[in-house]
């Protein structure tokens, strides 16, 4: 497409490479514009099933790097960009280590950050056709669970249910997740209610900076994906929620990977959305005191 222009033939050697870069909770990439369909700038059919694709139907190519050897042919992704999210299905290779022949329509080997995608992606996510051929994009897999844990019975005097924490029922198998749901300007949320004090049903001292935190300060923690390896700690956060916002500093993670043992105060590893805080979260969020617990949310990077 027009588009491929931007890449100039004299560059193509610089990314013939394999290699894509790393993928993250919300991984930064490059959208630009494909047909899928017979007679399209796609080239042949698509590699993963060797059909062409309808351009008002949601589809991608991914980098060679990200394509995985068709490790993600057929599944889907979450684009977000332009203030909106839109869920794509990976039905091709963008070529990163060949081009300038008939199978690549003579165009330039594909760069290692593209997602390059249907006429139905650009669409959804409300883009002006004008516009349509360029934009800077994260993505993410859709969230699925990376395992299961088997509950056990806390042994007496653990798992403290101050805040009406869930305690592991023996025998029970709970999911583990290493990602959380893509982010977006407004994403959605579960808000519960932790205790960051010693002695609290928050488990050991906060991971980000190894110490316990005055339940009367506005503190929380996120769910593995979203804490991403730390990336977060210490930042702040908005929360919108109940009609009014907040904004709250992160200090640890919900792990939403272990649970059901003394680390972790015996009680169920993390679901994969959650925003965790603190009493002084929700007095700001003028939520009655019977009803702290359990709020949808909305929640950003402040």
């Amino acid at each position: 497409g027009d588009v491929d222009i931007l890449l100039v033939a004299e560059d193509a050697k610089r990314f013939k490479t394999g290699t894509a870069p790393p993928l993250s909770g919300s991984t930064k990439a490059y959208l630009t514009l494909n047909s899928f369909e017979a007679g399209g700038d796609g080239g042949g059919p698509s590699e993963c099933d060797n059909k062409y694709h309808n351009d008002n139907t949601p589809v991608v190519a991914l980098s060679t790097g990200w394509y995985n050897n068709g490790g993600r042919c057929h599944n889907n992704i979450t684009i977000s960009a332009n203030g909106r999210s839109v869920v794509a299905m990976v039905v091709d290779e963008c070529d990163s280590t060949e081009g300038c022949d008939a199978d690549h329509d003579y165009q330039p080997p594909c760069p290692n950050n593209i997602v390059d995608a249907s006429k139905a992606v650009w669409k959804s996510l409300g883009v002006p056709e004008d516009n349509w051929g360029g934009l800077d994009i994260t993505w993410s897999d859709q969230c699925r669970p990376s395992g299961r844990i088997r509950g056990r019975q806390p042994p007496p005097g653990r798992c403290n249910q101050e805040n009406d924490s869930d305690c592991c029922v023996e025998g029970k198998m709970y999911p583990t997740y290493r990602c959380s749901p893509p982010l977006s300007r407004h994403t959605k949320a579960y808000l519960t209610l932790n205790s960051f004090e010693a002695g609290g049903d928050g488990g050991g001292p906060s991971e980000c900076d190894n110490k316990y935190h005055n339940d009367s300060n506005r503190v929380v923690a996120l769910s593995t994906g979203w804490y991403n390896n730390g990336g977060r700690c210490h930042n702040h956060i908005r929360i919108n929620g109940n009609g009014r916002s907040v904004v709250a500093m992160v200090v640890d993670e919900c792990d939403s990977m272990e649970g059901c043992d003394v680390d972790h105060d015996y009680q169920p590893p993390c679901p994969n959305n959650i925003v965790d805080a603190s009493k002084a979260v929700w007095k700001a969020l003028g939520v009655p005191r019977g009803q702290w617990g359990g709020l949808d949310i909305t929640w950003s990077d402040a």
